[in-house]
């Protein structure tokens, strides 16, 4: 070299380490591109919390009976609003109650909340998971909104049923079912065809399970300490078997049953038993397209307490049991329990009123709904419902 060239520019000491620091990234990238993807992964979200990143904490999913569905999407969509609903991510996994509680133990690690219609299954899923993961299930449980069963009918064909019968009951239901002339024998009116009663499917929906439960009551006339001697009695037996052989419809969804009554008229169904918040959440629908529905509540009730249960299962982490109680929470607060009203369903927070002038309960009240009720009857045990199920499933023979 030519010692009158002049010198080419130089690297300064911070060039350097910035050129050092440059070849070190790349080797670095380099090394998790092949060798460590999963630790680069696990490294963003760490850095991103590090700038302050608001990031999910916990995401849950909520298996949850249908006639439900139109309160909690509207419910999680007002939760997406909140702080809280910002890091918590909830997911609705709409499934019939008994559905529901089948899943979760058979271990379908989507569920960390069980929400079906009522508690009458609530023993045998209880036992069912104590037999496969010895302790117990629920974590936490609480009441979202009740709802009784109540019968729904098209109006001019219940006045014609009521003409007849003199009232909607089991009974009555039972031995309408029974006529070989369908409504050519009740109300001089072959053209309405066989009377169609209908309910979901009791294996599948709590809605199902309710109305055998409702119809045993009904037919021993009590309201407590049903039993399984109930249950098998002979009579009681023939009198299911000619029930049920009747029945049409055992949807697993209750929502989606009302719904195809409502679309289709009288040519699907002229009465079936629901729960009183779907039958509310539809009377309206119905006025414009087939005329008036009328409600008729049972001789004998349940309450449907909607309960939410937080499942103690290994696969809920802390962050998604804590997410599921905040959610709870939000779910009793009187904004969104107000809303439970409106969609026909007894707020289980007791500041809520049911009686005012723009409640369903006053405003529908022409439609049968009311607020009293007579005769309340208590969940059966466990081995009354295994033996309701099996009766009624016997009653299906080659269907």
């Amino acid at each position: 070299m030519n010692p009158n060239t002049p010198a080419g520019p130089r690297l300064t000491a911070l060039g350097k380490i910035v050129v050092v620091l440059f070849v070190a990234a790349c080797i670095f990238g380099a090394y998790y591109l092949y060798t460590g993807k999963k630790s680069l992964k696990e490294a963003l979200p760490k850095a991103s919390s590090l700038m302050g990143d608001s990031t999910t904490t916990a995401e849950i999913g909520i298996a949850y009976g249908t006639e439900k569905q139109r309160w909690l999407e509207w419910a999680v969509s007002e939760w997406e609003k909140t702080s809280d609903g910002k890091k918590i991510k909830v997911n609705l996994i709409p499934m019939g109650s008994l559905e529901g509680a089948r899943a979760i133990v058979a271990g379908d690690k989507r569920i960390n909340v069980w929400s079906p219609a009522s508690a009458a299954y609530k023993d045998i899923f209880v036992q069912e998971w104590q037999v496969k993961y010895s302790n117990n299930p629920i974590l936490k449980e609480e009441p979202l909104a009740l709802s009784p069963m109540v019968f729904v009918a098209w109006d001019e064909r219940y006045k014609a049923f009521e003409n007849h019968y003199k009232a909607m009951s089991f009974a009555s239901v039972h031995d309408a079912l029974q006529q070989k002339g369908g409504w050519g024998s009740i109300a001089g009116k072959p053209e309405w065809g066989l009377f169609k009663f209908g309910h979901t499917h009791p294996n599948q929906s709590n809605s199902g399970l309710m109305t055998i439960v409702l119809a045993a009551y009904s037919y021993h006339k009590k309201t407590r300490d049903l039993t399984v001697a109930d249950v098998v009695e002979p009579g009681f037996q023939q009198w299911l078997y000619e029930l049920e052989r009747g029945t049409s419809g055992l949807s697993n969804s209750t929502g989606n049953m009302m719904k195809e009554m409502v679309l289709k008229g009288p040519s699907s169904y002229d009465a079936m038993l629901v729960y009183e918040s779907v039958a509310i959440d539809y009377l309206k629908n119905a006025e414009g397209r087939w005329g008036q529905l009328r409600v008729v509540y049972p001789e004998f009730n349940a309450w449907n307490d909607n309960p939410y249960y937080i499942i103690d299962a290994q696969w809920s982490t802390p962050e998604q049991r804590k997410g599921a109680d905040k959610f709870l929470q939000f779910l009793l607060s009187e904004p969104i329990q107000k809303e439970a009203l409106k969609h026909g369903f007894r707020p289980a927070n007791t500041n809520i009123p049911i009686r005012f002038a723009e409640s369903p309960f006053v405003q529908l009240a022409s439609y049968g709904v009311q607020v009293d009720l007579s005769k309340i009857c208590e969940p059966p045990h466990a081995e009354v419902v295994n033996n309701l199920l099996a009766s009624w499933q016997r009653t299906q023979g080659s269907r």
